[in-house]
């Protein structure tokens, strides 16, 4: 169930050159991907797919290598759509066991499986978010937030990240913090400034890498949170990653239901990057309270009716929306209502750049939205109507 994915290097390096197994890495012919010099074929039962020009997987049931075709147009999601640039699911691990600090690794916290990884990719999605604690990887009892990085746990990162944009993917890094730190809400724009320097100094190679700043401020003023996001932008672009898109959400755990009457609308309309590659992150769930707890939705159409507000702020300020975390039950409604929310995005004229599904990770067991591979319980409903949108 967990993987450690030192050992899983160490032990690919050395391995005789066989076959891939299922949902692993594959290079055949014309799609070799870009960059790979692995095995070349795959076990019986599968063939090598050209997910893109720098990834191609072992799929069951192909009988020859072949490329993958696009999904279905969403039945009831007529008119002209604009498609995802990034579109894929939060892969969690390292955030659980916040009670424990610093934690073990297998025990407390873990980090994506690669195999999860190489899953969603081969069915065509592009991006993961990876949630993390700022306890772990700056230790209170080491100078918190000041102080160095956790060299193990900041390996563990840097790790998962370089697999993912290795691939071709997009890697969003993300502090699953709420604005609070060891106990104490996030108050000072200069410190958290620093930090978001420091830390995309670690990354600002990768053009691959998002920076998401902060998971689901609330219990602050919308315009603190602003403010707070506006330090972290300018200390991203300070460290020299200049080319990566940033990620900023607001208070009130950064609902789309609630953008326009949270503060957030006015708050954040001054946001500003000076290197122009910025969207607000917001996320949104479908039972009464939109906390994401109860399988039941409120109606078939909730989603879409969720968006509407948050999507004409976007169309009339200009800003790209990013919905972070979208989650549901895997009922008939659900998965109406869920169909629903893409298609009011995909049909908002580009207004949204990005969705991502809550979520996958290796620990989530019989969770009602786990959609982490083979079984979890939202991949034999969910999984398909996503995929309708790629």
């Amino acid at each position: 169930m967990k993987v450690l994915i030192t050992l899983a290097v160490a032990l690919a390096s050395v391995a005789p050159a066989l076959s891939t197994a299922v949902w692993g890495q594959c290079g055949f012919l014309a799609m070799k991907g870009i960059g790979f010099s692995g095995d070349t074929t795959c076990d019986a039962g599968s063939a090598c797919v050209k997910v893109n020009d720098y990834y191609s997987q072992c799929q069951p049931g192909a009988a020859t290598p072949t490329t993958t075709s696009p999904a279905p147009a969403p039945t009831g999601c007529s008119g002209t759509r604009t498609k995802f640039k990034f579109f894929g699911v939060n892969e969690s691990g390292g955030e659980f066991g916040n009670n424990v600090i610093p934690g073990q690794l297998g025990k407390d916290y873990t980090w994506p499986s690669p195999t999860s990884i190489d899953f969603f990719m081969g069915q065509g999605f592009n991006t993961f978010r990876i949630p993390f604690l700022m306890e772990r990887v700056s230790p209170p009892s080491t100078g918190g937030l000041t102080g160095p990085f956790n060299s193990t746990y900041l390996s563990g990162l840097k790790q998962i990240v370089s697999y993912i944009t290795g691939k071709g993917g997009f890697a969003v890094v993300d502090p699953h913090n709420f604005m609070i730190y060891n106990g104490q809400t996030i108050s000072s724009t200069s410190t958290f400034q620093s930090w978001w320097q420091t830390l995309a100094n670690e990354f600002k190679t990768d053009e691959n890498v998002i920076f998401d700043l902060m998971n689901e401020p609330h219990d602050i003023p919308a315009q603190t949170v602003a403010n707070l996001m506006q330090a972290a932008i300018n200390g991203v672009r300070a460290s020299g990653a200049t080319s990566q898109l940033i990620l900023v959400e607001g208070t009130s755990y950064t609902g789309a239901w609630t953008w326009t009457t949270s503060g957030n609308s006015q708050a954040f309309a001054n946001i500003k990057d000076p290197n122009n590659n910025l969207a607000i992150q917001m996320h949104q769930y479908l039972d009464s309270d939109g906390s994401g707890t109860s399988p039941t939705c409120v109606s078939s159409t909730i989603g879409a009716e969720r968006l509407q507000a948050a999507t004409q702020w976007l169309q009339q300020t200009g800003f790209k929306g990013f919905l972070g975390e979208i989650g549901a039950g895997n009922n008939t409604q659900c998965i109406t209502a869920i169909e629903g929310a893409l298609c009011e995005m995909q049909q908002a004229g580009g207004a949204w750049i990005g969705a991502l599904w809550w979520a996958a990770g290796p620990w989530w067991g019989d969770y009602f939205q786990s959609i982490e591979p083979p079984s979890g319980p939202a991949v034999a409903a969910i999984l398909p109507a996503l995929k309708e949108f790629l």
